[in-house]
């Protein structure tokens, strides 16, 4: 018992709690920076050191790779050695399409006889052919096959039936993409299930599917893998899509679409509404929201405040762009647990050029005081801002590594040996088990592809209406993302944070740029 409360050591009253809750509903709202993936990771550790909970039966799903195989990591260093994705006898901490992908492989030859499917890691070939085929046209446009995925994708995650897409449409005044009338998409959209079908093919999002299905029409596939499944945890709950939600709730036992009665209620969900930016993926954080009403009642219900992470000049500003926003009585306030720093520096350059020499002048400067390149961030709304940024890297012979949007879920499955290297990269090791010796250099990322990541000094650069917010959204829910979005970037940043814009493009711009609403 000794061990089992050392595990408990360094947690504040609230994370304790949130610990030591080991049975029955739980929400967690945790705020950014207030030691989310530590209060859950120990909850499950101490669970399964008191022996309250079997780790054969611990799931915890979360939305990437990265989060699954540092959530891993740090069940290892608190001694649950066989704290892996997918492995029999230990812990499974997975994403949801990985972890479903183990189950529909378990169950597969028990509820059907054809051969397990191909899936598909890139689908934009197969949109380009099912656009061919509806519209005779060999020459498709990239741009148009991309927002065509993107649509096919969400209408899944959003559990929009094909034969349903037209009227959705017309009720929710929702217009297809690529100027598309809705019955021109949904004959694009069939013939695009045709194509995988016809090649015995499935997408990720079909992974989901598959299981929901065999979980609403197998009783004992369904009951084989309820049976693996006795405590859940599922991370960043304010991106659940109506999907994985539907997949979650029969894992614990929902029946069908109409009798949706929880049987096992060992569920613990963790999220933060104000961290909701994957809204156009058809995320919502309606579900962490209404969590007390769906499960009620609950064992705990816990608001971890204090952030650990940033500044209070930092945190003061986060707090501030949330202020504005017309559901801030669904957002924690922020509280830092760090001493005073520097403050929030705001500089206007000329040109964008000039924004990235500026921007890399001031990394030499943090470098010659001390810090590593790895220790800074240059943060962009959009993929199209990195290359001006990288082309002054490299112009000052610095290190970079870029991480741009390449959609929400296409790091949602791994191959074993990209999960490993994840495992390495978030214990600090290289490939040999040695310590990292080499500096990756510095991190151009947009705010998206950053969410869940940390660096000492951040540069949230391009904070001009247009860029960020993106487009000139009225009121509505497209700019209330877009001031979510604004606060992610901002709470990225532990000990400085640089915000910045720039004028014009190249100084030849007749119309000049005006400082983020989101700021002033």
């Amino acid at each position: 018992m000794e061990q089992a409360q050392n595990i408990l050591e360094g947690l504040d009253e609230r994370q304790r709690k949130a610990a030591t809750t080991l049975q029955g509903p739980v929400r967690i709202i945790a705020g950014a920076g207030a030691g989310k993936t530590r209060t859950v990771t120990r909850r499950i550790a101490y669970a399964c050191a008191t022996g309250a909970w079997r780790p054969e039966q611990v799931l915890a799903v979360t939305f990437s790779v990265k989060a699954a195989a540092e959530m891993r990591a740090r069940l290892t260093q608190l001694g649950l050695a066989d704290a892996r994705g997918g492995a029999a006898g230990g812990i499974t901490a997975a994403t949801f399409h990985s972890a479903a992908l183990h189950q529909l492989n378990s169950v597969w030859e028990d509820v059907c006889d054809a051969p397990f499917p191909h899936l598909i890691e890139d689908q934009r070939d197969v949109v380009s052919r099912a656009i061919t085929r509806v519209s005779a046209n060999a020459d498709t446009d990239p741009i148009m096959v991309r927002d065509v995925l993107a649509e096919i994708n969400w209408a899944k995650v959003s559990l929009i039936a094909l034969q349903d897409y037209a009227s959705v449409c017309m009720r929710a005044h929702h217009l297809p993409p690529a100027g598309l009338e809705p019955n021109r998409f949904a004959d694009i959209y069939a013939a695009y299930e045709q194509e995988k079908t016809s090649r015995g093919e499935i997408d990720f999002d079909d992974i989901l599917l598959l299981v929901c299905h065999i979980m609403d029409d197998f009783p004992e596939a369904a009951a084989q893998i309820r049976s693996s499944i006795g405590w859940l945890t599922v991370d960043e709950y304010q991106d659940i899509s109506p999907l994985q939600h539907r997949l979650m709730t029969l894992w614990l036992g929902g029946g069908s679409s109409n009798d949706a009665t929880i049987l096992n209620r060992n569920v613990c969900v963790v999220g933060d509404p104000a961290q909701t930016i994957y809204s156009f993926a058809g995320a919502s954080s309606w579900d962490l929201l209404r969590f007390a009403d769906e499960f009620g009642p609950l064992a705990a219900d816990i608001d971890l405040n204090t952030d650990y992470r940033s500044t209070p000049q930092i945190v003061s500003l986060a707090n501030k762009v949330l202020a504005a926003a017309p559901d801030r009585q669904d957002y924690l306030k922020l509280v830092s647990a760090r001493q005073s720093g520097a403050r929030v520096s705001r500089t206007v350059y000329e040109t964008d050029i000039e924004e990235a020499q500026g921007v890399v002048a001031r990394i030499l400067r943090l470098i010659q005081q001390g810090a590593k390149p790895s220790d800074c961030a240059i943060l962009t709304r959009i993929n199209a801002q990195q290359q001006v940024f990288a082309a002054a890297l490299r112009q000052a012979g610095m290190r970079f590594r870029i991480r741009k949007d390449a959609g929400w879920q296409s790091s949602a499955l791994a191959d074993d040996a990209a999960s490993k290297r994840a495992i390495l990269e978030a214990l600090g090791l290289n490939a040999s088990g040695n310590t990292l010796v080499e500096d990756p250099g510095v991190t151009i990322s947009t705010i998206h592809a950053s969410k869940g990541l940390e660096f000492d000094h951040v540069f949230l650069i391009g904070c001009s209406e247009g860029l960020l917010p993106y487009g000139a959204p009225e009121s509505g829910e497209v700019l209330e993302e877009e001031r979510r979005l604004m606060y992610v970037g901002i709470t990225r940043a532990q000990d400085s944070l640089h915000v910045s814009f720039a004028r014009t493009k190249d100084g030849y711009g007749a119309q000049q740029r005006r400082p983020s609403r989101f700021l002033s």
